[in-house]
């Protein structure tokens, strides 16, 4: 190519496709210097040659920047630089401390805390290992030496060229970091601070042979890795030995392109069919800021790029007498008014009804709430409930809870009252299916499951259920549960309840959500299942425990080989499509409900 002719590179370019495959832009924070934002080479050429694209981020505590930027970028890569002000951790500094950055602390301690929450994928090296720790609640050494004064250290800011491998690390056996480059391996080191308690939120994974914490990554499945050693220096070198890192930052960066998009695309509504946030109405939440108290409010949702929660009316099984029954319907009447209060006191939020309003609702950029009631012990025995409650906007509705009730048998805690479905249950599910109220088997007993599906004409569905064949337990359900209810056109929607993920309900994570979803499609068929959390109601595990979080759940699913049209028909499209027939088949006067 001719030199100085800009012109050729031009002329090229005209032969490229009109819109080229899009490649993962990974925003890097840029140091500051004595003419303002600067970065070294190595870390924008180590991106570009791992497939993504750089895009500097230049020192900046605004907000509203910070917010709009990371609407923006498909990843995040934490440069080196200066030492951070132990302010920031409530720290006097010692004598040793370092020259500090005040340009960058406050924008990047910041800009960590909103990507973690938007599961950004993360890397931080040197300074942004350190950064990430404060950040999620951990603590830095001021000053290696001063911190371990009688320590046999190693020497940890090398007088060697950059490029120049010093000592080695050890990393802990099955850690993400052992997985890209082993388990032990040489590295290069220029820092006199170093991560001190990684806090609750990162592990450390990889030490120096004097103890120094050389890596850190997420305990919540999240795919953010730290590194205290300078990877980019190895790779603008030409060695090879370091770009696993930044091929993994940009394969996960472009995962997270590709769920983003597929969470925000028009013609996709995103659907949890169960959460139980109302029981914590007596707890005062605050839906419209992001409450600590709930997995799922405003803040949660929009960062999870959750179109719609249907909220449960939660009534747990209590005494049947007509005193009690009457108390229990008089509680489902507040929780519904109380759901409908929250909708309405949330800018940015509506009630809705119908899959059409759904749909309305996303296109007008708005986030939507149905409902619904869990535990049929809300109507006792009067019949004409189904249409009252029905009349009040509730979607569907469980037949029971944990327990025996007036309608049917329970799963757990059953005495086996009936036998399955009573004459009354019998009254309730046509009730439901003339006013176009979707019958809900979660919590049922299995001749409860079988007698339903003989009686009812509309299909039902499991709003929150998952697969006994992985794990043993009465309120999972069986093969021959799927398989039946795919066979008269219902749906199941896994669950992350930790105890119906993994009989070690403490060891339960995204990965046993995945195995189960997976396996429920392998039996009933991508038409059949779909996702419905239990967030607050004991449900979220590691990498899906809050409504933030359930983009990764489309991350793996992409990972596992599912295409965009399957993952719309698991995001709510089996679920709407169900409950549109539902709506259809009711009669005329309920049509418009």
């Amino acid at each position: 190519m001719p030199l100085f002719d800009f012109k050729a590179d031009y002329d090229r370019l005209q032969g490229a496709p009109v819109t080229p495959a899009a490649r993962p832009v990974i925003g890097i924070t840029a140091n500051f210097g004595p003419a303002g934002a600067e970065l070294a080479e190595g870390y924008y050429k180590s991106i570009e040659r791992a497939g993504g694209v750089p895009l500097a981020i230049p020192p900046t505590a605004d907000a509203d920047v910070l917010l709009s930027l990371l609407g923006r970028i498909d990843g995040l890569l934490l440069s080196g630089g200066a030492d951070l002000n132990p302010l920031w951790t409530g720290e006097d500094p010692v004598p040793a401390l370092g020259s500090i950055n005040p340009e960058r602390d406050r924008g990047e301690l910041l800009l960590v805390q909103l990507a973690f929450d938007r599961n950004l994928p993360i890397l931080g090296i040197c300074r942004g290992i350190q950064v990430m720790a404060v950040a999620l609640g951990g603590t830095v050494l001021q000053d290696i030496a001063t911190a371990y004064p009688d320590a046999n250290l190693l020497k940890h800011s090398q007088n060697a060229p950059r490029a120049e491998a010093t000592h080695f690390v050890e990393t802990e056996p099955g850690s993400l970091v052992a997985s890209l480059l082993g388990e032990r391996f040489p590295v290069n080191s220029f820092h006199h601070q170093a991560v001190g308690q990684p806090g609750p939120r990162l592990r450390v994974t990889a030490r120096s042979g004097d103890g120094i914490v050389e890596a850190v990554e997420s305990t919540e499945c999240k795919p953010v890795l730290g590194v205290q050693w300078h990877p980019e220096c190895f790779a603008v070198a030409g060695d090879e030995a370091m770009m696993p890192l930044f091929r993994y930052i940009v394969g996960q960066a472009a995962l997270h392109r590709s769920a983003r998009d597929f969470h925000l695309r028009p013609d996709v509504v995103v659907l949890d069919s169960h959460e139980d946030t109302p029981m914590f109405f007596d707890q005062g939440v605050q839906f419209e800021v992001r409450d600590a108290k709930v997995l799922v409010d405003h803040h949660k949702m929009t960062d999870g790029l959750l179109d719609c929660g249907i909220m449960a009316a939660y009534l747990p099984q209590g005494g049947r007498s007509p005193e009690e029954r009457l108390v229990a319907t008089a509680k489902a009447e507040r929780l519904l008014e109380q759901i409908r209060a929250m909708a309405s006191a949330t800018d940015g939020v509506e009630l809705a009804f119908t899959p059409d309003d759904l749909y309305r609702n996303k296109r007008d950029g708005l986030r939507s709430l149905m409902m619904a009631i869990e535990n049929g012990y809300a109507i006792g025995t009067d019949i004409a409930n189904v249409e009252h409650f029905r009349r009040m906007g509730v979607v569907y509705m469980t037949l029971c809870h944990n327990g025996d009730n007036d309608l049917c048998d329970s799963a757990v805690r059953t005495a086996h009252e009936h036998g399955g479905l009573s004459d009354l249950g019998r009254e309730a599910v046509y009730e439901m299916n003339r006013t176009g109220m979707l019958v809900d088997l979660s919590h049922a007993g299995e001749q409860t499951f079988f007698d339903t599906l003989e009686v009812s004409d509309v299909p039902p569905v499991c709003s929150h259920a998952s697969s006994r064949a992985l794990c043993n337990h009465p309120r999972n359900l069986t093969d021959e549960q799927l398989a039946a209810l795919a066979g008269v056109g219902g749906v199941a929607q896994v669950t992350f309840y930790p105890g119906f993920l993994n009989e070690r309900p403490d060891d339960a994570t995204i990965d046993d959500a995945v195995r189960h979803l997976l396996h429920m499609i392998d039996v009933a068929g991508i038409d059949h299942v779909g996702v419905g959390s239990d967030f607050d109601g004991d449900g979220g595990v590691p990498g899906l425990a809050s409504a933030a979080e359930l983009p990764n759940l489309t991350k793996r699913l992409l990972a596992e080989g599912l295409t965009p049209s399957d993952l719309a028909k698991v995001w709510g499209g089996n679920f709407l499509r169900v409950m549109r027939k539902a709506q259809a088949a009711s009669d005329p006067e309920f049509q418009d409900v």
